[in-house]
């Protein structure tokens, strides 16, 4: 047991070989599975993406910090299995970061925001929950497919692989969070973007419910929601 009621912060987080081995280790597993990148990229760039959203809405500094934490830890439980990794995710972290000392209250709210991040069992239940959803589920881009052969692509590598550009832009004075995508059409239509990311995009507008402003989705320029 760590000392209680320590400051911990991001950069302890990032620092601890523990959990550097356990997203190596969950990205190892979805790799051998057929997924796409779920590794250092993807996981700091939901932590990142989440913390700015809390920040440019007026959130307190420690609870933006806390949802980089959130966001950086919110996929260790693939290292468990696929099925339920949200949940596994969290009780790890709860571990983790009781381990380390941080205060009960702030492992609290971060375990409950990793817990709620995956569309299958997802609900946005705090805005720390909330911008994680809204940071991980914007993450399509072509650069997390990893499948050298475009020949044995799967709706996920081509849907993923099509997009060329993708941003999540706040606009915290018109009370708006819109995702621009750009999709190469000739590697698939705009509709199999759907087929596999309706419950995702219908999640980030539940999210952006939940933070009181409108989520937007625009493809090739397009608005679409």
């Amino acid at each position: 047991m760590g000392e209680q009621n320590r400051h911990i912060t991001f950069e302890d987080i990032q620092q601890s070989g523990e959990i550097r081995a356990y997203i190596e280790q969950a990205d190892l597993a979805l790799r051998t599975m057929g997924f796409t990148e779920h590794a250092f990229a993807h996981v700091t760039r939901a932590a990142h993406l989440a913390s700015d959203i809390l920040t440019r809405l007026g959130y307190p500094e420690r609870t933006c910090e806390l949802a980089k934490i959130a966001g950086y830890m919110h996929d260790i439980g693939n290292v468990v299995n696929r099925v339920d990794h949200a949940q596994s995710g969290a009780i790890m972290s709860f571990r983790i970061l009781d381990n380390m000392g941080m205060p009960a209250e702030e492992v609290a709210q971060i375990i409950s925001a990793i817990g709620n991040h995956d569309e299958s069992t997802a609900v946005p239940v705090s805005p720390m929950s909330a911008a994680l959803i809204l940071a991980d589920k914007s993450d399509v881009r072509r650069s997390r497919v990893r499948n050298p052969d475009p020949s044995t692509f799967d709706i996920h590598d081509r849907v993923n692989y099509s997009v060329t550009e993708s941003s999540l832009e706040l606009h915290p004075e018109e009370r708006y969070v819109r995702l621009d995508i750009s999709i190469d059409t000739s590697v698939v239509p705009v509709m199999s973007y759907f087929e596999i990311f309706l419950g995702r995009m219908i999640l980030c507008q539940k999210a952006a419910d939940f933070l009181g402003i409108q989520f937007q989705l625009a493809i090739n320029g397009a608005r679409i929601l």
